[in-house]
């Protein structure tokens, strides 16, 4: 007997799709090829306000909950500066503090 296959809405069977689909196969990637030296990152600053651009979008859009929803969106975003810059301190990537003029 011979396999039946639904044609679709533009009178192609399944299989010939099922084909086509098949062809089209990315070709594979080195993913362990050799890549260029990156350049040395610049010292990181940490942020004096880490909420300020938070704060420049307004007040969150939910009814009766922008207090709320605001300060926890402005505690998610003070405790990731903080990681961040813990995490740029342990890499020795913090910029040194500008030195005041004592005198």
């Amino acid at each position: 007997m011979s396999e039946q296959t639904a044609p679709t809405s533009e009178g192609r069977s399944t299989r010939s799709q099922s084909r086509r689909r098949r062809a089209r196969k990315p070709k594979p990637v080195d993913l362990w090829r050799p890549v260029p030296q990156l350049a040395d990152p610049h010292p990181i600053e940490p942020a004096d306000d880490p909420t300020a651009l938070l704060r420049s979008l307004g007040h969150p859009p939910l009814q009766g909950q922008g207090t709320v929803g605001e300060h926890y969106m402005a505690a998610v975003v003070e405790r990731a500066a903080g990681l961040a810059t813990a995490l740029a301190a342990t890499a020795g990537l913090l910029a040194e503090p500008a030195a005041d003029d004592e005198g």
